[in-house]
C-alpha cells in the first residue's frame, strides 16, 4: 500500500453502505494505518443521510456528513423530506449540503423531480451558509442554469467524483467551485482525459476521495477480489493524481489536505 506521510482528508466516503455494515470498524481501521486522518461520510437519500450523521456522531472529529438527496432519489423529496433536511443541518457534525445535483445519464428519477429536488437543496444552503456537494452526469447545461439562478446566495460548492470535459471543468472553474478527484482518474477506459485535465486544477480548488465502495481504482495492486473500494485506497489516488500534476506526492497530499479543511470548515486538529 502506498504511504504518504501527510494525512489525508476523503472528502466522498459511503460509509453508511450496507456493504460495510458487516466491517465497518475495520474499514476505518485501516483507513487510518494508510494515512487516512478524517473522512466525510455522504448522505445522499432520505435513509441514508440521517444514518450518514449518525456515523459522523459516533466518531467525532474522525467523521463528518453531508446531507442530502442525490439525483437519483429525487422522487422522494417531499415536503416531509425538506424538513428533515432542515433539522440534519441544524447538527454541527454535517458540514455541507448534498449530495445532490442532476443526473440526466442514469434517469432514476423523472428530470423535472430531479431539477425540483437540487433547487430546493440550494435554498437550504442559501439558508444556513454550508458549502455544497453536487453532483452532475451528463447534464451540465441544466446543471448550470440551476446553480446560476442561485449565484451569489450560496457559498463554496464542489462537483464531487468529476469525470467531465475539459469545458465543464473550465466552467466550473471559471465560477471558483471546487472539484473532487476519484479513482476514476485510474480507469484507462474512461478516465484517461483526466490525467491531462487534472493538471489545470489549482491547488485551492483541488480535493480527493474515493467515493467508497463504489469506483475501485483500476490501477490498485493487487486488485481485491471482492471489487469493493475503501479508503485506505486514498494515497494510490493521491500518488497517480500527482504524477499527472507533475508534483510530489507530498505536496498533492497537503494541499487537497488543506483545501478541505478550508471548505468544510473543519476544526484544527488538536
Amino acid at each position: 500500500m502506498d504511504q504518504i506521510d501527510i494525512e489525508l482528508i476523503d472528502i466522498g466516503v459511503n460509509l453508511a453502505h450496507d456493504s460495510f455494515d458487516h466491517d465497518r470498524d475495520a474499514v476505518m481501521e485501516r483507513a487510518r494505518d494508510a494515512g487516512v486522518g478524517r473522512m466525510v461520510v455522504t448522505g445522499a437519500s432520505r435513509e441514508g443521510s440521517p444514518k450518514a450523521l449518525a456515523l459522523a456522531r459516533a466518531h467525532p472529529g474522525v467523521l463528518f456528513a453531508t446531507a442530502g438527496v442525490h439525483p437519483h432519489h429525487a422522487s422522494e423529496y417531499t415536503d416531509e423530506c425538506h424538513a428533515e433536511l432542515l433539522e440534519l443541518h441544524a447538527h454541527p457534525e454535517v458540514v455541507a449540503v448534498g449530495e445532490c445535483g442532476l443526473d440526466y445519464f442514469r434517469d432514476f428519477s423523472p428530470r423535472p423531480a430531479q431539477r425540483k429536488a437540487f433547487e430546493r437543496q440550494l435554498e437550504i444552503a442559501a439558508g444556513n451558509g454550508k458549502p455544497l456537494f453536487l453532483h452532475q452526469r451528463d447534464a451540465h447545461d441544466d446543471f448550470m442554469g440551476v446553480m446560476c439562478e442561485f449565484e451569489g446566495r450560496i457559498g463554496p460548492a464542489v462537483v464531487h467524483c468529476f469525470t467531465g470535459t475539459r469545458e465543464e471543468l473550465f466552467a466550473y472553474l471559471d465560477r471558483d467551485w471546487h472539484v473532487g478527484i476519484t479513482g476514476w482518474l485510474c480507469d484507462e477506459r474512461r478516465g484517461l482525459h483526466l490525467r491531462e485535465l487534472v493538471r489545470h486544477v489549482p491547488a485551492n480548488r483541488l480535493m480527493v476521495e474515493t467515493d467508497s465502495p463504489y469506483l475501485l481504482p483500476r490501477t490498485v495492486r493487487p486488485q481485491p477480489s471482492h471489487r469493493r473500494n475503501e479508503p485506505m485506497y486514498l494515497p494510490h489516488i493521491v500518488e497517480e493524481l500527482a504524477r499527472d500534476r507533475g508534483e510530489d506526492p507530498a505536496r498533492t497530499a497537503a494541499a487537497t489536505t488543506a483545501t478541505a479543511e478550508a471548505f468544510f470548515r473543519l476544526p484544527a486538529r488538536g
